[in-house]
């Protein structure tokens, strides 16, 4: 069993907008609730999921505003502050920590592409020194399909060596299994969170701290069961329900992935607003939405949003 403070199932928490193209606050937090109640054991707001690099700073800092007085926890929330400009994600830290938020989620800054390690390391020491908070907990974000920016291993050594007390994870989404449990043994005071759902118990068998995932926006019930199955040590449950937990993710990522969890959403509370996604991204079609929820039930899962 992990030791870490951060560990478990996390959703990488979509983002509602309303009709006028506001993030729709009643909305985000019906679904957070449900989040919470189905099981998970914190949400990850404003990452790739959350269409983020489509909000200004302003929004996202509204936003949370609104998260946390319409009663989220703060300890239960990860937040997504990765920029491209360090002052933008400094802006962004520093709210979160007066807000009482201390653990955040960064991509390195993605604009330029074939950086040397200790370009990258100064700009996360650059972020960390600006704050200057001993509250602040960083996990670093490795989604190098999306960023084309890999933090690498010799990234984490520098950090890990300057700042032992502050940077306390990564989440890894590049899909790759093998380089997450290599992440985990390389990496043992680090809690490593897989992107990847289907990822999820051999994440855990090998140290790792849990999932922060897409599709636990949906499923996020049915991973729980998994994880307090593995720390009960039932691993005929665990593997028996990484059947649906699989199924699931492998259902959702046939279609753009934002959009098709936005779309089983609407349908499932009846509310044609929540498929809406900011440019450039676009909403499914009818036909696509009706095989996502198809594919969905084929794999015996059904989105039932009341509580």
């Amino acid at each position: 069993m992990s030791d870490h403070a951060a560990r478990g199932i996390y959703a990488a928490v979509v983002t509602p907008v309303d009709e006028a193209g506001r993030i729709s606050v009643e909305r985000y937090l019906a679904h957070a609730r449900w989040l919470l109640a189905k099981g998970c054991h914190g949400l990850g707001i404003f990452g790739t999921t959350s269409e983020t690099q489509a909000f200004s700073v302003a929004e996202r800092q509204e936003a949370l505003e609104a998260f946390l007085a319409g009663g989220v926890p703060a300890e239960k929330v990860i937040l997504g502050v990765g920029c491209c400009a360090v002052s933008d994600t400094v802006a962004l830290v520093r709210h979160a920590l007066a807000h009482g938020v201390t653990r955040v989620l960064a991509l390195p800054p993605f604009f330029y592409k074939n950086n040397k390690d200790e370009g990258l390391f100064r700009a996360f020491a650059e972020v960390i020194d600006k704050v200057a908070d001993e509250r602040l907990e960083l996990f670093l974000y490795h989604f190098p399909q999306v960023s084309q920016v890999p933090i690498t291993h010799g990234v984490l050594e520098k950090l890990l060596a300057a700042y032992p007390k502050t940077v306390k994870g990564i989440k890894d989404s590049s899909g790759n299994l093998e380089h997450t449990l290599g992440l985990i043994r390389t990496f043992p005071q680090l809690a490593v969170f897989a992107g990847s759902d289907q990822h999820l118990l051999e994440v855990l068998k090998a140290g790792g701290a849990g999932t922060i995932s897409a599709a636990a926006n949906l499923n996020c019930e049915a991973s729980r069961k998994v994880f307090d199955a593995f720390e009960k040590g039932d691993m005929a449950a665990a593997e028996a329900g990484m059947e649906l937990v699989t199924a699931v993710r492998v259902a959702v990522q046939r279609f753009p992935l934002m959009p098709g969890l936005k779309a089983v959403i609407a349908a499932g509370r009846k509310d044609p607003q929540w498929a809406v996604v900011r440019p450039p991204l676009m909403p499914l079609e009818e036909a696509e939405t009706t095989e996502l929820t198809g594919a969905l039930e084929a794999a015996g899962y059904r989105y039932e949003p009341a509580l």
